[in-house]
């Protein structure tokens, strides 16, 4: 089981905090775990799929639909966060925002050839430990590293496809 270690977001005031939802999309390869990472449109980093919450929509759905956005994940969700991790998105209307991102997992079952965002992100599996060297956030690395869904009693299936 993970352990949330605090978040620390130095210079941000509680009210200017944003929350969002990410998935950490995952399948199982040749019994071999495999995380799905997405490039940023802006900067091309590594990231996971996130956004902002939905109304009336749970944090869990909203991430499913941001993995089916940024990724063209289709899967099944769950609703056990993994934890939390915080970055600073630049550039938006509002100037530099500090988000804490709660990431639930998502077990792939189709990765779809055409997304919404399709042409604008890269997407690629990666072992958990080499996931964890190129996302840039130290939680996510942790939480990444530390991800076991068969523990968790999440979805194994290894016959997830692309089309």
């Amino acid at each position: 089981m993970t352990v949330q270690l605090p978040i620390k977001l130095p210079k941000a005031k509680k009210r200017e905090v944003r929350s969002q939802f990410g998935a950490l999309v995952y399948r199982v390869k040749n019994d071999e775990l495999q995380i799905l990472l997405i490039t940023s449109r802006r900067t091309g980093r590594w990231i996971i799929p996130k956004g902002w919450p939905m109304l009336g929509k749970r944090p869990a759905v909203s991430a499913g639909q941001e993995a089916w956005e940024e990724a063209g994940v289709k899967g099944e969700v769950s609703d056990q966060c993994l934890g939390v991790y915080s970055y600073y998105k630049t550039n938006t209307r509002f100037g530099t925002l500090p988000c804490l991102v709660n990431v639930y997992p998502v077990a792939t079952r189709k990765l779809k050839k055409t997304y919404p965002e399709v042409g604008q992100r890269r997407r690629k599996w990666f072992n958990p430990k080499k996931a964890a060297k190129l996302v840039r956030e130290p939680e996510l690395a942790r939480l990444i590293k530390s991800f076991d869904p068969e523990a968790m009693g999440l979805p194994l299936d290894s016959n997830s496809e692309s089309e």
